[in-house]
């Protein structure tokens, strides 16, 4: 079968989460059909998986301007913009509303497994930017579909991609092995069945970003209530404690992610939990109890601890865009042009400014990765940038490249925005300014009272000042 003609066909969008769905809406708006493919059941179907943690944005902030006016037309009303939402209200107050509305145009338990031009592999040149995009499909009840498009938006998650505990990017010795005692979520605490499996237990966290925070202050929640007696935390850190770690604090233009920062400070004065600083995990091995051991690079073998919870960060799925000419960078899997904007060794998220079109273009014209897929593996995204990014892109689409290029956002200032980079620098010692310390040290990790609403990113990232 012949593909048909680019112009006749919609924009397909990848991901019917908070940043796809408005690149719908954006879409929409200019009068190009797209075409939102989603592999979960529902819209918002990663967000859901976390629906018990709160956001460090309000309603303000993480809904797209648009996209409002398409929910508006329809007598949707915005929920209090300066009340912090849910992951589960963010879901189902906004992002499955808005893919109602959008009706047929989104389409569920449709899993990407690849994206070409179609009749052409990636190493043909020959006719190659005249010819449409064919996207496979595979539906839940094993169908498999190709689908043409005139462009691809590539909005999915890195939410089912965590990294994992080993320090070089690869499993630790022994980490598949224990994936039983291991989660790489936040828990649930107010589920009984998640509630028992950590109750009276010793928890290492590992991780130092906004997820981190949040599952230390659920953990000393639990620690501090009468069905949770002898639970204890276990905080390990690849790199030190300073100053920094805790992110912006009261200067934090976003107030929530600040305290979140605050809270995890206080909780460390206040001493509930012991914490374990300059450790990098290289193996996880059981006790003749059954308990896991974590064995540090350098020798150290920790105590035993009943559960793991590994928050260090998400990476994106690349191998459905096996047949594209992206241009990522080596070490972020960002596009290039993007990458040094985003380097977590040296920007936060204040400092990122918003980007769209030209930043987020590949060699392969017409792709875009978008969300926190296009930050690859740099932490702590923000709806907001997702939002412009997808505002630029549709303008691109539609050929408007003054609208394109023009910056309608302005980001708000410092917080846990860092990457895992800096804190292996030699010159990044504590007492001189820098973000980490790499000293090994024993401390007391506490929580106040009240966090048990602790909030989190926009998105799915766990990274905190020098990632985790």
């Amino acid at each position: 079968m012949n593909a048909p003609a680019s112009t006749e066909l919609p924009v397909v969008v990848i991901g019917a989460g908070p940043i796809g769905l408005a690149a719908a809406a954006h879409l929409l708006d200019r009068g190009i059909e797209p075409l939102v493919l989603e592999a979960g059941h529902t819209a918002g179907a990663a967000v859901r998986e976390w629906s018990h943690v709160r956001l460090f944005s309000t309603w303000s902030e993480v809904v797209d301007p648009v996209a409002e006016k398409l929910l508006a037309s329809t007598g949707w009303t915005k929920p209090d913009p300066a009340t912090y939402p849910s992951g589960g209200d963010w879901a189902d107050r906004y992002l499955q509303p808005l893919a109602d509305v959008l009706g047929d145009r989104v389409r569920y338990d449709a899993r990407i497994t690849g994206v070409s031009r179609a009749g052409r592999d990636r190493i043909v040149d020959a006719d190659r930017e005249s010819r449409p995009f064919a996207v496979h499909v595979t539906h839940a009840d094993g169908r498999e579909e190709r689908v043409y498009a005139r462009a691809v938006i590539d909005a999915s998650v890195t939410w089912t991609t965590p990294s994992p505990a080993g320090a070089d990017g690869l499993p630790a010795l022994g980490e598949k092995a224990a994936a039983d005692r291991i989660a790489y979520r936040v828990p649930d605490l107010k589920n009984p069945a998640v509630r028992a499996r950590y109750s009276g237990r010793r928890t290492a966290v590992i991780g130092s970003g906004a997820s981190a925070f949040t599952a230390l202050a659920y953990l000393t929640d639990l620690a501090t209530s009468d069905d949770g007696a002898g639970a204890k935390a276990v905080w390990i850190l690849r790199r030190g404690i300073s100053g920094s770690t805790f992110g912006g604090g009261e200067a934090d233009q976003l107030p929530a992610r600040g305290a979140l920062g605050l809270a995890a400070k206080a909780a460390v004065d206040e001493g509930h939990a012991d914490a374990v600083t300059g450790f990098r995990t290289e193996a996880i091995e059981r006790d003749t109890d059954g308990r896991l051991i974590l064995v540090g690079e350098d020798g150290r073998r920790l105590d035993p601890v009943d559960e793991v919870i590994v928050l260090t960060g998400f990476r994106p799925d690349l191998t459905f865009l096996g047949e594209l000419r992206l241009n990522l960078d080596e070490r972020l899997q960002a596009p290039v042009a993007l990458a040094p904007l985003i380097d977590p060794n040296q920007h936060s998220c204040g400092t990122v400014y918003p980007h769209g079109h030209r930043e987020l273009s590949h060699p392969e014209q017409g792709v875009y990765l978008v969300g926190m897929k296009s930050y690859g593996r740099a932490p702590t995204f923000l709806a907001m940038t997702g939002y412009e990014q997808v505002r630029s892109v549709a303008a691109a689409i539609a050929g408007d490249i003054e609208s394109a290029d023009r910056v309608e956002l302005t980001l708000p200032e410092t917080g846990v925005c860092g990457g895992a980079g800096l804190f292996d620098a030699p010159d990044a010692a504590e007492g001189d300014g820098g973000c980490c310390a790499p000293a090994p040290q024993l401390i007391q990790l506490g929580t106040p009272a009240g966090t048990s609403e602790a909030s989190r990113t926009d998105e799915t990232s766990s990274g905190g000042c020098c990632g985790s």
